[in-house]
């Protein structure tokens, strides 16, 4: 599972994958070339994390 998330929605995205896998999530921030092409699972703001499993 991966979700992508903005400043804003973090704390929901980590929460999420938690309540959904049960596993502790990796946060991992994206590389400026993703970030370009990438907006938020939960809004249309440029993403800035990638929340996912290990």
């Amino acid at each position: 599972m991966q979700k992508y998330s903005c400043e804003t929605h973090i704390d929901h995205a980590l929460d999420m994958h938690v309540a959904e896998t049960g596993e502790f999530p990796m946060m991992n921030l994206l590389n400026e070339e993703e970030k370009l092409s990438t907006v938020c699972s939960y809004c249309e703001e440029q993403a800035t994390y990638i929340v996912s499993s290990k």
